[in-house]
């Protein structure tokens, strides 16, 4: 299946999905940018208010032959221009999920758990850094009608290269790059308006390049907007709605890194898509719910696929 049609899949079935959940989901994007760029693992939009059920696609994830994490190693780069706005809490609070998140490897008890019955991978996350880049934004390379500045997938690969070099990093088949953009901030994947972030999208992942020197790597809008925040803040933070989009594109990278060749269904859905915005029982206040005890920490998370019972899981298998 080639990868555009994944997304014509994913767009589809998100439809249908939809309608079933009480209009839960909108519809997914339909299109992709640059020959040499692959996206795949859509979060897409949240409209509504039914809870998302049954799960997306079709029956049990299949493997391709392709790579896979066997251990994981994640960088975040925030790209924040002088002027523009993320939360005094926003960066702090996704480093330390990310540390959390390292600090409980090997552990049953979250969603990363799911993971390790595909191709051996191991529940072995490290941390490796963070780097906040103040680079002025290029004049828009898109369109898109729920923000003024709007960052093609061109342009935000372009940046992380650039704070990949500037720090040293080295790019890898095991090596996870998210970037993170302000408030008010869109991107997509063409022209626009269409297959745009807060439209059609909260986030997705994708690669560059072959071989072990692939650039693997997630956008992350600020996904405290309307369509991308369950309205759960369990840290009292925007970062909160962000997490959660978050942890769909790294559950999804560990399985699909090349986002062609890893592990999918018959209909082209990562183990993160299959269960976009299922969340299953939730503890805490109404406003300050979560689902997951992470290093102490609380967050909600999505809950991510298991072939093992062919449901979404919380934690283990």
């Amino acid at each position: 299946m080639n990868r555009k049609a994944k997304l014509v899949l994913f767009a589809a079935v998100a439809a249908l999905a939809a309608a079933l959940a009480g209009s839960a989901l909108a519809d997914g994007p339909a299109g992709m940018q640059g020959p040499d760029s692959r996206i795949s693992g859509i979060v897409p939009v949240l409209t509504g208010t039914g809870t998302p059920s049954p799960a997306l696609g079709g029956g049990n994830l299949i493997y391709h032959g392709g790579p896979t994490m066997h251990t994981n190693v994640v960088y975040t780069i925030f790209w924040k221009p002088t002027g523009q706005f993320m939360s005094s809490t926003y960066r702090p609070l996704i480093k330390q999920y990310y540390q959390d998140i390292a600090a409980d490897s090997g552990l049953t008890t979250n969603v990363y758990f799911a993971d390790t019955q595909y191709s051996s991978i191991l529940y072995s996350s490290k941390f490796g850094g963070a780097v906040t880049v103040t680079d002025p934004f290029p004049a828009s390379g898109c369109v898109d009608t729920a923000t003024a500045i709007c960052l093609s997938d061109a342009q935000l690969r372009a940046e992380i290269n650039h704070a990949i070099a500037l720090k040293g990093w080295q790019k890898s088949l095991t090596h996870l790059f998210v970037i993170f953009t302000p408030r008010n901030v869109g991107s997509c994947f063409g022209a626009g308006p269409s297959s745009c972030a807060f439209t059609a999208f909260c986030a997705y992942h994708g690669a560059e390049g072959s071989g072990s020197s692939m650039l693997v790597y997630a956008n992350q809008p600020y996904a405290a907007h309307a369509g991308c925040d369950a309205g759960q803040r369990p840290n009292g933070s925007d970062a909160d709605p962000t997490i959660n989009v978050a942890s769909h594109e790294h559950n999804e990278a560990i399985t699909d890194p090349d986002v062609s060749t890893g592990w999918f269904d018959n209909q082209g859905f990562e183990n993160g898509d299959k269960c976009a915005w299922i969340f299953g029982p939730t503890l805490g206040p109404s406003g300050a719910q979560f689902n997951q005890v992470v290093n102490t920490h609380h967050y909600l998370l999505q809950e991510e696929w298991s072939n093992a019972g062919s449901h979404c899981v919380q934690q283990g298998l």
